[in-house]
C-alpha cells in the first residue's frame, strides 16, 4: 500500500523510460494497488505485465471492497499474488482460503503468485520445513498437473521481509531446493524443474545477483527496493 496517483504514474514512467535495459530473457511483472491497475497498464511497456497484489476467493456476490478474480481478468490482469504473509498476518487468511484464492485465479486464467514461508520462532525451532511443505501442500496438492504448472511460488522468509534481514544464499537455495523436491516427490520431476520459484525477502539491487545466482532461485518478488526505478532495474538486469 504504497504511493498516491501522481506517484505511481512517476514511477511507471521511470520503469518505461528503463525498459530498453531490461534483458529479453527476464520476464517483468508489477503489482501495484488494484485501483491503479488499469490506468498504469496505458503507462507500461508491452513488455511489464500486471499482477493484483491479491484477490477474492469469490467469483461475484454480496462482499463489499473486495475485487474477484474475474474482474481481475476483464481487465487484462495476468497474475495476482496470493497468500503474502502480510494477508495470513493481518487478514487471517487461511491455507483454505489461499487454496479457493488458487482455484479462483485458475478458472479464471490468472497466473497465481502463491507465497510461502515461516516465521522467525518457526525457523529458530526448526520446523520451517514443515510448516512451508504444510502451507504448499494444502495450498496447492490438490490441483492437476496441467494445473500446477501455472502456479508461481515464492519464498519469503516472514522474518526478512520489510526488515532489512535477508536469508542468506545458503538458506535461500535451501528453500528453494526443498520446495522443488516436494512438488517433484509428489508430482514428478518434469514439472519440478518447469515451475519457477521466487525469493521475496528483501531482495535489494545489492543482494540480487547473488540471490539470483542460487541454483534454484528463479527470480525475486521485490518488496520494498521496486518502489525505486533504479534499484528495481538493477534486480531485473541481475536476473539474466
Amino acid at each position: 500500500m504504497n504511493k498516491s496517483w501522481p506517484e505511481a504514474i512517476e514511477l511507471a514512467k521511470a520503469l518505461a523510460a528503463n525498459s530498453a535495459s531490461f534483458p529479453s530473457n527476464v520476464q517483468v511483472i508489477v503489482s501495484p494497488p488494484s485501483l491503479y491497475l488499469h490506468c498504469l497498464s496505458e503507462e507500461l511497456p508491452p513488455s511489464v505485465a500486471l499482477s493484483a497484489q491479491n484477490c477474492s476467493q469469490h467469483d461475484s456476490g454480496a462482499f463489499t471492497g473486495e475485487i474477484s478474480a474475474s474482474m481481475l481478468k476483464s481487465m487484462n490482469v495476468q497474475h495476482c499474488i496470493i497468500g503474502h504473509s502480510e494477508r495470513r498476518q493481518y487478514y487471517g487468511e487461511t491455507n483454505e482460503i489461499i487454496r479457493e484464492k488458487i482455484d479462483a485465479c485458475l478458472k479464471n486464467g490468472i497466473t497465481p503468485i502463491f507465497c510461502c514461508g515461516e516465521i522467525l520462532s518457526e525457523r529458530n525451532a526448526g520446523e520451517h520445513f514443515n510448516t512451508v511443505s504444510a502451507q504448499v501442500k494444502q495450498a496447492l496438492f490438490h490441483l492437476s498437473e496441467e494445473q500446477l504448472a501455472l502456479v508461481v511460488i515464492a519464498y519469503e522468509p516472514v522474518w526478512a521481509i520489510g526488515t532489512g534481514v535477508t536469508a542468506s544464499n545458503e538458506q535461500a537455495e535451501e528453500m528453494h531446493a526443498f520446495i522443488r523436491a516436494f512438488v517433484s516427490e509428489n508430482y514428478n520431476e518434469q514439472l519440478a524443474d518447469s515451475i519457477s520459484i521466487l525469493y521475496g525477502g528483501s531482495v535489494n539491487a545489492a543482494n540480487a545477483k547473488a540471490l539470483f545466482a542460487c541454483p534454484n532461485v528463479d527470480g525475486g518478488l521485490v518488496g520494498g527496493a521496486s518502489l525505486k526505478a533504479d534499484d528495481f532495474t538493477t534486480i531485473i538486469q541481475a536476473a539474466q
